[in-house]
Formats: structure tokens, C-alpha cells, sequence
């Protein structure tokens, strides 16, 4: 058997394997160990030595724990809380303001943050509660809250295109830029869906009681600039002088660290329980990420060792294939694998399997890379896995999972049609790097 095919084998060996439940770290390891082995010899234990210390002093990389830890920083601030709740108020008189608060919070979360499961969970815990209470559908709420989640893998400082731009050898900062339009699009499309729905069906989310909205213009004024000013100026700080070039994603995420910090405790809640919590919580979620991304890059040294990737874009690139047809391709095969695997294996050895192709077809890999990220950011809305469904069933119970499930399936269609308007129109993401980058 060559080389080639015996890397062929690796990969179907490898999704069986993990479709069985097995960890992906340890499953990549051990057979990136085996096949490695047995096709390269001793070579491998040097790769293998090669790739893990190598990943693990990627300096860049140290991005994702500083990025990591201002988002649980930021998460006990109690801004977010204090800006929904002003929201509320202000729209409170119209039919859906909850959605409203949940969407627009969400969004400025999803930019302070970069974190899925905490922008679930944080939007969970204050919309949920608030959304049962006052009579709002339980599916069209789940929907909006999960939907607004997703925006943290999408939008700087989003860990995953930390983790794209070396695996798919574009900068990060352009990788920040482009990806600026697209969140605020998806963001514009939830907003529209609810207010679209509600007005077409008032019941869906009533407005506020009378009562409740018997609240001075000033107080909510301030709770507004309060909520909305100190997180977004951390956003422009931070994205700005990453996208800027004034600093590196590394050094500015330091900035955005020492910025969460200041805000929080100017908030009144920066404590030594607040900062233990958010040290730990950045521990576990790296390590996580960065034993996922070593295991994933040795496993695909192995793999272009073997020289399949070579070997598949030449077979295909004789087959003459259309790029359209090739990128939509991978795009359903990172639609169909996100429901069992988390976007690191997707990310770091899927979809570099086909670089050698999409280069030699001169495909503009950044506006690809924002493809696939919001590809990605469909596979947690996505049954029968999407995660956000469970962080949101673990903050409020009381909703049934089929429910959830039911709410989520209208905001994944937006997302696909906010892939296709990317497809059709690159701009959207090419936009702001063209500006920025001439």
C-alpha cells in the first residue's frame, strides 16, 4: 500500500473512531503514533516531538488564553446585566423588546468575549427567566438566545479565527477585519426574523407591564452609557490596535486582559473569587484547545507526510472540477463533521487537506476562511448535537429540549443564508480588509 492511500485510510480510521465516542485528542494522537509509525518509521517520534513543542511555543497562540481570560473577566463585570435590563426598558412599550435586548446584548457579548459557551450561558441566565415570566414563546425565545450565543465564534475577539489564521495561512488581524460585516449581518437577520415574527403574531412577546416601565428617561440613559460604553470601548481598544497593526492578536489581548480588568473593577465587582474563577476557567478552556490543536497538528504533519494532500489536489484538480462545486463541497463536509467534532480538528486538519487545491485554483483564502467559520457557526445550532441547545438547557431547565431545538431551526436557515450572501457577494467580507489593507 502507498504512502498516499495509507493516508486515505487514516482519515476514514480516524472518523469511525471518533463517531464511536472515543476522545479526539487521544484518538488523534494514538493514531497519528500508529500510522505514523508504521509508514515513516522512527521519523515519527521526532515529528511528533517537533509538532507538539512547536504548537505549544507558537507565541501567537498565547492569544487564546489572554482572549479567554478577558471574556470571564468581562463576564462578572455585571455590564451585560445593566445593559439588557436598560434595553428592556427602552424598548419595553413595543411587542418583542426582549428580543430586542437579548439580540443587541448578545452581540456586544459575542465582541467582548469571543467565547460561545459564556455568551450562551450569561444571556441564558438574564433573558431566560425574564422571557418565562413575562409570557414569551418558549421556542422563538431559545432561538434568539442560542443564535445570539454563536456570535462569539464569529466575531473578534473570536478564539477560533485565532486558530484559522495559522492553519489556513491568512493574518489574523485581516481575518479580525473581515469578519466584522458578516457578524453584524447575522445580527441584523436575528433582529429581523423576531421583529418580523412578533409583529406578525403580537402574542409571541408581549410588551412590558405598564408598572415596570414607570422608570425615569435619566435613570435609563445612564444605565444605557454605563452598559453600552465601557465593553465597547474595550472592543474598539483592543480589535482596534490589532487591526490597526499597532499590535500583535498576542499584545492585544494583553491589552484587552489589563481593559477587563479596570472595567470590572470600576464596576465594583472585581474580586479575588471573581479573578480565581476566571484564572481556572481560563486553565481548563485552554488546555482543552491547546492538547486538541498539538494532537491535531501532529496528526496532520503525519498526514502531509504521507503526501495525500498532494495527492488528492492533483487527482482532483485533473478532474477538472469547478471551484464552486469544490467550495461548496467542503462547506458540507464542515456542516456535516461539526455535529460530532469540535471546530480544532475541523479547523486545523479537515480543512487543510485541501489548501494545495484551493491554492493551485486561486481561491482568495480570507473570504474562504469566513466561510467556513460561519459554516462552523451553524454546527451549534445544528440538531442532533448543537451545544448551545445544552448550555442554554442547563441555565433554564425548564424549557424542554425539543422546544429549544424547534426555536434554534429558523436562526441555522438564517445563517446558511448569511453563507450564501458571502458566496454570492465576497464583499461582505472583503470589505473592511480591502479598506484597511490597500
Amino acid at each position: 500500500m502507498s504512502l498516499e492511500v495509507l493516508g486515505l485510510v487514516l482519515i476514514g480510521i480516524l472518523f469511525l473512531v471518533i463517531l464511536a465516542g472515543f476522545p479526539i485528542s487521544f484518538t488523534l494522537f494514538f493514531l497519528g503514533m500508529a500510522f505514523g509509525y508504521y509508514g515513516l518509521g522512527d521519523r515519527v517520534f521526532h515529528l511528533m516531538t517537533y509538532q507538539y513543542f512547536s504548537t505549544m511555543m507558537e507565541t501567537v497562540l498565547a492569544a487564546v488564553a489572554l482572549f479567554t481570560f478577558m471574556g470571564y473577566v468581562l463576564e462578572s463585570s455585571g455590564l451585560m446585566g445593566r445593559l439588557f435590563h436598560a434595553i428592556q426598558l427602552a424598548f419595553g412599550r413595543r411587542h418583542g423588546s426582549l428580543y430586542i435586548a437579548t439580540i443587541f446584548t448578545a452581540t456586544l457579548f459575542a465582541a467582548a468575549t469571543g467565547i460561545v459557551g459564556a455568551s450562551v450561558a450569561i444571556i441564558g441566565l438574564m433573558a431566560g427567566p425574564i422571557m418565562l415570566k413575562r409570557g414569551y414563546d418558549p421556542a422563538l425565545s431559545a432561538g434568539t438566545i442560542t443564535a445570539g450565543g454563536t456570535l462569539g465564534i464569529l466575531l473578534p475577539p473570536s478564539v477560533m479565527l485565532v486558530v484559522m489564521g495559522p492553519s489556513f495561512q491568512v493574518s489574523i488581524a485581516r481575518l479580525y477585519a473581515a469578519a466584522i460585516i458578516p457578524g453584524l449581518l447575522l445580527s441584523f437577520l436575528y433582529l429581523a426574523y423576531t421583529l418580523g415574527r412578533t409583529w406578525l403574531r403580537p402574542q409571541l412577546g408581549p410588551p412590558l407591564p405598564p408598572e415596570e416601565l414607570n422608570v425615569a428617561k435619566g435613570y435609563i440613559f445612564k444605565e444605557l452609557v454605563l452598559g453600552f460604553l465601557p465593553p465597547t470601548f474595550l472592543i474598539l481598544l483592543t480589535l482596534g490596535a490589532i487591526i490597526s497593526g499597532w499590535a500583535t492578536p498576542t499584545e492585544g489581548a494583553a491589552l484587552g486582559c489589563v481593559g477587563a480588568i479596570v472595567i470590572t473593577g470600576l464596576n465594583g465587582q472585581l474580586t479575588f473569587a471573581v479573578m480565581k474563577d476566571a484564572a481556572f476557567r481560563t486553565a481548563q478552556t485552554t488546555a482543552m484547545v491547546m492538547i486538541l490543536l498539538a494532537a491535531s497538528t501532529f496528526m496532520g504533519s503525519v498526514f502531509s507526510a504521507f503526501g495525500t494532500p498532494k495527492f488528492l489536489a492533483d487527482t482532483i484538480l485533473a478532474w477538472d472540477i469547478p471551484a464552486g462545486l469544490l467550495i461548496v463541497s467542503i462547506l458540507a463536509v464542515c456542516f456535516l463533521l461539526g455535529w460530532p467534532l469540535e471546530w480544532v480538528p475541523i479547523v486545523v486538519i479537515i480543512v487543510p487537506i485541501f489548501l494545495p487545491l484551493l491554492q493551485g485554483l486561486q481561491i482568495d483564502m480570507l473570504w474562504f476562511s469566513i466561510l467556513v467559520a460561519v459554516t462552523l457557526q451553524t454546527c451549534w445550532l445544528s440538531p442532533p448535537v448543537a451545544l448551545s441547545a445544552y448550555y442554554l438547557k442547563a441555565v433554564v431547565p425548564s424549557w424542554d429540549l425539543w422546544q429549544i431545538y424547534r426555536g434554534m431551526m429558523p436562526f441555522m436557515i438564517l445563517q446558511w443564508i448569511c453563507v450564501l450572501l458571502i458566496y454570492f457577494f465576497p464583499d461582505i467580507a472583503l470589505f473592511l480588509p480591502n479598506l484597511w489593507y490597500k
